[in-house]
């Protein structure tokens, strides 16, 4: 095994619309469905013009997934069928698990300047855990843990250990690392990971170069805003910023390695399994937890 993960691929974000008419940025969910096994979809739903996002995601249908929305700048308001309901604000955290099936809704807010930074992730979920009880965890800004390297380098806990820092989702069947970090100009950072994990990070500003060795030779590659970067195995990741911080969010996971069937809010592992979620919600019972 490499000691120094190498880049897989570099994805650049592409504009599309989804929801009600919701301008983003998709750097995952065009392609190949298992080339980032356990992760399906990354939105980044960030904008300085409210006409991109004030129509937001009206009612819709989960199954077989979970969905992890993570805000800086704004608020999204939210809802579902079991009662829930709130708003996610700056810094804040929410992980729902849609298991056996939800209705909810997104709608981005803004700040007081109409400003949006949000991103949306889709973790798959095994087969075994598909039909679980729909769950959310939220977590207020304040309850994230924030790391301060002696270089500089800070590192924002959402899920999995950094250092002897645990963060605060947990018991997330993927194993999953969600870490949000920050490079000062200049500096370089070493980035442990789990071998056999699957890692990605998503840039979310600035400009940054990945070092990888291979056959003695090194090789830098560049790396910048909306690029999605997928890697190879290995123990660690060795980045450096450029002329300017670095922000990126390192996503990380135990590949399920299972058949996907996927088809719009819902993924199951056969076509059968689809059609019957389908049938289901043209009958009414799809929903199967109570409020």
């Amino acid at each position: 095994m490499n000691e120094y993960r190498s880049v897989k691929k570099i994805m650049r974000a592409r504009r599309t619309k989804e929801g009600a008419g919701v301008v983003l940025n998709r750097a995952i969910g065009f392609g190949d469905p298992y080339e980032c096994d356990p992760f399906l979809l990354f939105d980044d739903f960030s904008s300085d013009d409210p006409d991109d996002f004030v129509k937001g995601f009206p009612w819709h249908p989960h199954r077989g997934i979970e969905t992890i929305t993570y805000v800086l700048k704004g608020e999204v308001e939210h809802e579902d069928s079991l009662g829930n309901k709130g708003k996610i604000g700056k810094g804040d955290i929410q992980w729902m698990t849609a298991g056996s099936g939800i209705y909810h809704q997104e709608m981005p807010l803004g700040d007081g300047s109409g400003k949006m930074q949000g991103f949306q992730l889709w973790a798959n979920l095994p087969k075994k855990h598909k039909m679980t009880t729909p769950k959310y965890r939220g977590v207020l800004s304040k309850d994230l843990p924030e790391i301060r390297k002696e270089n500089g380098t800070t590192v924002r806990v959402i899920a999995g250990r950094y250092d002897d820092v645990t963060g605060p989702v947990k018991d997330v069947v993927i194993d999953p690392e969600y870490f949000d970090i920050a490079i000062p100009q200049g500096i370089e950072y070493v980035q442990g990971t789990t071998p056999g994990h699957r890692v990605l990070f998503y840039v979310y500003g600035g400009t940054g170069y990945i070092e990888t060795s291979l056959k003695g030779s090194v090789k830098k590659e560049k790396i910048e805003s909306r690029n999605m970067v997928l890697f190879g195995d290995g123990e660690r990741i060795k980045i450096a910023a450029g002329d300017s911080e670095l922000r990126f969010l390192m996503i990380s996971g135990r590949p399920i390695n299972e058949p996907i069937a996927w088809y719009g809010p819902i993924v199951m592992n056969t076509d059968e399994e689809l059609r019957a979620a389908y049938d289901e919600l043209q009958k009414g019972t799809f929903v199967k937890a109570q409020r």
